[in-house]
């Protein structure tokens, strides 16, 4: 209520952002797949306006509000509530029988809404995969990650240069990290999106290290100009470059 007056209701969404084809990995590299195309925070924003108005347009002028992960919200908590999936080891969504590569959003409203209290599994079992996969060994424990060791943490959110303890552990990331995404069993079943604005422009799909590593901030803006990419800014992606370029060097 904090958030919006007379708040009753919170409704989720999940939206697909699993690419049909990753970008070129090898020799090359790599940001995260939620990063491939225009600013998720925007696309997935615009599209809750237009829920907000058809709501409305069926039961009459709501208060409500959007959020797309920018605001205090514990989206994943409201996605388990709403019965969508559970929170894994890695601590990221997981849907079953779709994986996790989805963004979590809501519309918070006064609109009162008929709800269960659906039961939710949890079906990571015994499977460690994504503890045992992270480089940096930043999931200290089931649904526990220490971001001052996560690769996204530092590759996005740090403003300081990356610390020399994670020299060589990367693996060419410059932006964000999926491996632990990547290596869970639930991932198998992901589909690709069918959202044009996820996709990557023709100028990132060419992209390559010598591109990356001679990369202006007019080229930098032009290519990421509604890019979540931009969050880095471009100063900190080139310290990034830098910091993963000299890794086969020492």
């Amino acid at each position: 209520r904090k958030l919006l007056d007379g708040a009753k209701s919170v409704i989720v969404f999940l939206y697909n952002y699993f690419p049909e084809k990753p970008l070129s990995e090898i020799d090359n590299f790599i940001i995260s797949k939620y990063a491939y195309g225009q600013d998720y925070h925007h696309v997935i924003k615009d599209k809750l306006y237009l829920m907000i108005k058809k709501i409305s347009d069926l039961v009459g002028d709501i208060n409500a509000r959007p959020f797309v992960d920018s605001a205090p919200v514990l989206e994943r908590s409201w996605a388990e509530k709403a019965g969508l999936g559970w929170i894994g080891k890695n601590a990221s969504f997981i849907v079953p029988k779709k994986g996790s590569f989805f963004f979590i959003a809501e519309i918070i409203t006064d609109l009162e809404l008929n709800y269960d209290f659906p039961r939710n599994n949890d079906f990571c079992g015994n499977c460690t995969l994504c503890i045992d996969a992270c480089p940096t060994q930043a999931i200290v424990a089931p649904r526990i990650v220490d971001a001052r060791k996560c690769i996204s943490y530092l590759t996005i959110e740090l403003k300081d240069e990356i610390p020399e303890e994670f020299r060589g552990a990367l693996n060419d990331r410059i932006f964000g990290c999926d491996i632990c995404q990547d290596v869970c069993p639930w991932t198998r079943f992901s589909k690709a999106h069918s959202e044009p604005l996820f996709t990557p422009n023709a100028d990132l799909k060419k992209m390559k290290k010598d591109d990356w590593e001679a990369l202006t901030p007019d080229v930098f803006n032009s290519i990421f100009r509604k890019s979540a990419v931009k969050r880095a800014k471009y100063t900190g992606l080139m310290r990034n470059i830098r910091f993963v370029g000299t890794d086969k060097n020492t």
